[in-house]
């Protein structure tokens, strides 16, 4: 067994490495399903603006610190990998250079801010003119500079050199490689989510814009006392997973539903009772791997009630063609409910857990890219259910509290293929055949 594993991981490294150029899909289409095959994928990679977050990374929303360079490597190496399997990449610096000027520096414009508080007699709108005059000199290469780092130069009067002497204080957006968070992309299309933490709101306006750029533009964003992240959707076929609890919350998912924003029929809210960092979104502790096949973290799998990590769910469903949702079923056991669907349930051991097992990307039915370094049981259990591994070095990564899941917005995948309808169509056929 130990031989089959060694040679399983070996064929994954090949693939890996081959240098395949990435190609458009025809038959793709905004994703109805976590297992089907992806086409295009909204990425970033983390460049000046992690370094902030790594030097007191609790404050940054990280778990520990992490090398920025070696973090970049790492995240060019997975696209690599990505684009190695025929997948399409945007990256967002690579949209920022090709956005037009004005755009850029409208979104620029919004987060330069001179701070003149303490300097009671300056003339505020001399003071935003020369703001619009520098900012209109500025180069493409500052303009997206300015938009990753969140400046404010905060000013005051001297007698020396040219009257004025600044702090510079940042804001830089470092959790923004974890593209998956600020939008999701339902079989409707585009939705823009209201960030739980307020450091990470202004990623959402980056986000939008490169949707636009793309020509997908977004169908609702989320407002108010509302909160939705991306890390708590799951496409499933013919129902959503959201998740509701440290990030979502039940107003963001209640706005979803009245925009009829989902496209599914069948609503499945996953209601987190931990509230843990290491597991704040569904995607921490659940993920798909195939239309039967799924994992779930061993303290989740094996919980009962009562147990804070014991998720229960709800269940809401509308007739087909119509757009009102009722609740029909509620604090279900949603271990049992995965179950009542058909999955098999593959668990993830502690160890295993932490290093972010669970947190992979499926880019085919039982084919996904996964963090690196696992256990043995581990691989062994991914193995005999069939699953094609591709191991991603991460090792830097991760101690920003997420991985190959987090990282990645799927933009289109293959058009999902219901069996169920085919054997609805099937029913029809045979019935038209007994009534000849």
């Amino acid at each position: 067994m130990m031989k089959r594993i060694r040679q399983w991981v070996l064929v994954a490294t090949l693939i890996s490495g081959m240098n395949v150029q990435a190609q458009d899909h025809p038959g793709m289409d905004y994703p109805q399903a976590e297992w089907s095959v992806a086409g295009e994928i909204l990425m970033h990679t983390p460049g000046q603006e992690l370094f902030n977050g790594v030097i007191h990374p609790s404050a940054g929303l990280f778990e520990d610190y992490f090398n920025v360079d070696k973090a970049a490597e790492e995240h060019q190496n997975y696209i690599k990998m990505l684009e190695a399997n025929h997948i399409r990449v945007h990256t967002v610096a690579s949209i920022l250079h090709e956005v037009g000027i004005d755009s850029l520096r409208q979104l620029a414009a919004n987060v330069l801010v001179y701070d003149i508080s303490d300097i009671p007699d300056e003339n505020s709108e001399e003071t935003e003119t020369y703001r619009q005059d520098v900012l209109g000199k500025m180069s493409r290469e500052d303009l997206i500079r300015c938009i990753l780092l969140q400046p404010t130069v905060k000013l005051s009067k001297t007698d020396n050199n040219t009257g004025y002497e600044a702090r510079y204080i940042q804001n830089p957006l470092m959790n923004l490689y974890f593209t998956r968070d600020q939008s999701i992309t339902t079989p409707r299309g585009h939705i823009i989510c209201r960030m739980n933490s307020s450091q990470r709101a202004p990623e959402t306006r980056i986000i939008c814009l490169c949707y636009e750029h793309l020509g997908l533009k977004p169908i609702l964003q989320i407002e108010g006392d509302g909160r939705l992240e991306g890390g708590d959707y799951i496409p499933a076929g013919t129902k959503s997973l959201i998740g509701c609890g440290m990030r979502t919350n039940d107003e963001g998912i209640r706005q979803m539903m009245e925009a009829d924003a989902f496209g599914h029929d069948t609503i499945v809210i996953v209601r987190d009772h931990k509230l843990w960092q290491m597991q704040m979104h569904l995607d921490t502790h659940f993920n798909i791997i195939d239309r039967n096949l799924c994992t779930m973290v061993r303290s989740r799998l094996d919980a009962q009630p009562g147990m804070p990590e014991y998720n229960t769910c709800d269940i809401w469903v509308r007739k087909p063609g119509t757009q009102a949702y009722r609740l029909w079923k509620q604090n279900l056991s949603f271990v049992d409910y995965i179950r009542s669907c058909g999955f098999q349930i593959i668990p993830i051991d502690e160890a295993d857990e932490l290093h972010y097992a669970n947190n992979y990307l499926t880019i085919a039915p039982r084919h996904i890219m996964a963090v690196g370094g696992q256990s043995e049981t581990f691989q062994r259990r991914l193995l005999d259910a069939g699953v094609t591994v591709e191991w991603i070095p991460l090792e830097s990564l991760i101690d920003g509290y997420g991985a190959a899941h987090c990282m990645t917005q799927v933009l289109k995948r293959e058009v999902y293929d219901n069996p169920s309808l085919k054997d609805v169509a099937k029913n029809k056929k045979r019935t038209r055949k007994r009534r000849k």
